[in-house]
């Protein structure tokens, strides 16, 4: 192979929570390299979080990592051609890339909700996720269905 993996960089843990998770979550919602921006938007929303929460033994942070793992995919389906025809895939997801998949949804669908401030839409979708509903676990849901509906598909795994 002439091309090397690509070397997986350190993440420095967050200044609040000590944790890379949300590092790797703060990036992924940074825009223009705005990190301060980003962390400021992400405690706020955990702070929301803290203040609308029904379960009264966790932390915001703890809800979030539910909610992340909530919509977390376990399965997804990949475009694969056999003979001039192009068939959906069902796959299992590499662990890093679930977390991933997890966190774009998480964000994608927070932007487009129709709260005021970002924080206020990212802790309405944490918390919606945490709760098992919301648009993230629905996209989660519907990929798994995907998955599901072409199974037959599946010996022509790579």
């Amino acid at each position: 192979m002439r091309k090397r993996q690509a070397k997986k960089r350190p993440l420095l843990p967050d200044p609040k929570f000590n944790d890379q998770l949300v590092t790797r979550f703060v990036n992924m919602m940074m825009w223009d390299g705005k990190k301060s921006v980003a962390f400021k938007i992400f405690y706020d929303a955990i702070d929301v979080v803290e203040q609308k929460k029904q379960d009264e033994e966790k932390t915001g942070l703890e809800i979030w990592k539910d909610a992340l793992s909530n919509v977390m995919p376990h399965v997804e389906v990949r475009s694969r051609r056999v003979g001039g025809a192009t068939f959906q895939i069902p796959m299992q997801i590499r662990p890093d890339r679930k977390v991933s998949t997890a966190m774009k949804w998480l964000i994608s669908f927070a932007r487009k909700r129709n709260e005021k401030a970002m924080a206020q839409k990212l802790a309405a979708e944490i918390l919606a996720a945490a709760k098992e509903e919301g648009a993230a676990v629905k996209r989660r849901v519907d990929t798994h269905k995907m998955a599901e509906a072409n199974k037959a598909f599946s010996h022509f795994r790579f």
